[in-house]
């Protein structure tokens, strides 16, 4: 039997990654739970003291697939900022890849989606395109510096 899981990203402003990745992954904010109209309802509800339930009423920090089928991903407040490179990132594709699209279209819409993640608030590391190679990818980082390659 396969184990659940989501991916949890350590941050200082969960809505403004909520709002990023969704944005980048055409998720949507995750909704309260049935029954409840509000994150902060359910967990007032739960017996959480309502000092630790700050930005609460914006949502649960949580991003999830509209078809359901993809991993939750969780922004979770931490009180330090990111210090070393991301042991672990997300690879996102744009593209076919290689032996289904040439180089140049590749490249063309590959460039496109990263103009349209900077503008959504990534910012470029690198380029990743190696002299001769039949390869692209691109290196960003989200609003708060947590990196993600693209290809």
């Amino acid at each position: 039997m396969a184990t659940s899981w989501q991916l949890t990203v350590d941050c200082a402003d969960p809505a403004r990654l909520v709002e990023f990745w969704c944005d980048a992954l055409g998720y949507v904010p995750e909704p309260a739970p049935d029954g409840w109209s509000s994150w902060l309802e359910y967990w007032l509800a739960g017996g959480l003291p309502p000092e630790e339930l700050v930005g609460a009423e914006e949502g649960s920090g949580a991003i999830v697939d509209p078809g359901g089928l993809l991993p939750r991903i969780w922004f979770q407040e931490v009180p330090e900022g990111r210090v070393v490179k991301n042991r672990l990132h997300l690879d996102l594709s744009c593209t076919p890849g290689r032996g289904r699209m040439h180089y140049a279209e590749r490249s063309s819409r590959l460039d496109a989606e990263v103009a349209r993640l900077v503008a959504l608030g990534a910012s470029v590391v690198r380029r990743n395109a190696p002299e001769g190679a039949d390869y692209v990818a691109v290196t960003l980082q989200d609003p708060e510096g947590n990196e993600f390659c693209i290809s």
